[in-house]
């Protein structure tokens, strides 16, 4: 039987070619050397593929993050205890934190969706992170997040102790390959911190990997992931079925939509990296993804951050494509 998620992954809306085309068109034609800005003439041209006008233009932005706890950071995998959950999501609403401050420099406002701060996934070493019925009402809060919002330009991040343990397990369940190929130090744990996260993802990995008939594309989310990272994949196949073009933030966000992608290799076709963190799993998933980052600076703090920093370069990107005339028109004006 087709279950609720997956008919929402059904029919999915495709960008406006002959828009995007024209787009690229008035771009090889505006006034300077064609090419001079390739990179962000490709920006813009995405969003107006997306936004279905031949004048892209980023006015309302917005920063949606999720936030839940993990029972895999009893293993000793991060360097906060999962209480900082909590306080992080509270400094958030009360717009304190560096996100907060992001968001007021990049005119967008910020939203954090509490997904399970206070019911933690289990300890996905031990039995799954999520039963089924949890893992459909995480992703279907993502879903009504967006719906809720009105936005031309979506930044997706994350909060949660422990979730970049989370996100090594369903990006190695993915993908395949060990885990100290997907593990990194996450919040900056020491040399035996991160032993402990590869110990953990490893001892999860072969728990899943013993049943071998129940691996379906969706599983590795459910079974190993986080509430936030199935809110996520909901937000983002939601702002898909809008039409709206999403910047996604680090490691965590990438894991999250890695089996939807594994399942449609065209359902994140509205989505850019925003950034691309240090941590090496992140830089291996945007390669699957054919996604090639806006920005490189090293940023691993998470919260939609790396991704928040690129929306002043998505706005410029459309200004320049939609507020510098053509060589044909500026003349025109001329005579």
């Amino acid at each position: 039987m087709t279950s609720r998620v997956e008919e929402y992954l059904s029919n999915l809306p495709k960008a406006n070619k002959k828009i995007a085309s024209d787009v690229r068109d008035r771009s090889n034609q505006i006034l300077r050397p064609k090419g001079a800005l390739a990179r962000l003439d490709e920006i813009a041209i995405f969003v107006a593929g997306w936004q279905q006008t031949l004048s892209p233009k980023v006015c309302n932005p917005k920063i949606l993050i999720f936030a839940s706890n993990h029972g895999i950071s009893d293993a000793g995998v991060s360097n906060y205890p999962s209480d900082v959950t909590e306080a992080m999501v509270n400094a958030f609403q009360n717009g304190v934190s560096s996100i907060n401050a992001i968001g007021r420099l990049v005119s967008a406002e910020v939203d954090v969706i509490d997904v399970g701060v206070a019911d933690p996934t289990k300890d996905f070493r031990y039995e799954d992170s999520m039963t089924r019925e949890e893992f459909e009402a995480a992703f279907f809060q993502g879903v009504e997040a967006v719906n809720a919002l009105e936005t031309d330009l979506l930044v997706l991040g994350e909060m949660g102790i422990g979730n970049t343990s989370a996100a090594a397990a369903v990006a190695a369940a993915t993908f395949n390959g060990p885990a100290t190929e997907w593990v990194g130090h996450g919040t900056g744990v020491d040399a035996k911190g991160l032993k402990r996260k590869q110990d953990a993802v490893a001892e999860g990995l072969a728990r899943v990997q013993k049943d071998e008939g129940r691996t379906q594309w969706l599983e590795p989310l459910r079974r190993l992931g986080g509430k936030e990272m199935v809110a996520i994949g909901g937000a983002a196949v939601a702002a898909r079925h809008r039409r709206i073009p999403v910047l996604l933030d680090g490691y965590v966000v990438a894991s999250a939509l890695a089996p939807i992608w594994k399942y449609n290799n065209e359902a994140l076709d509205h989505c850019w990296a925003g950034h691309r963190s240090p941590e090496p799993g992140h830089a291996t998933l945007l390669r699957e993804f054919g996604l090639e980052p806006i920005l490189e600076l090293d940023l691993r703090l998470g919260e939609g951050s790396g991704a928040a920093a690129a929306v002043p370069l998505v706005r410029m990107a459309c200004a320049l494509v939609s507020e510098v005339p053509t060589f044909n028109e500026f003349f025109e004006d001329e005579t």
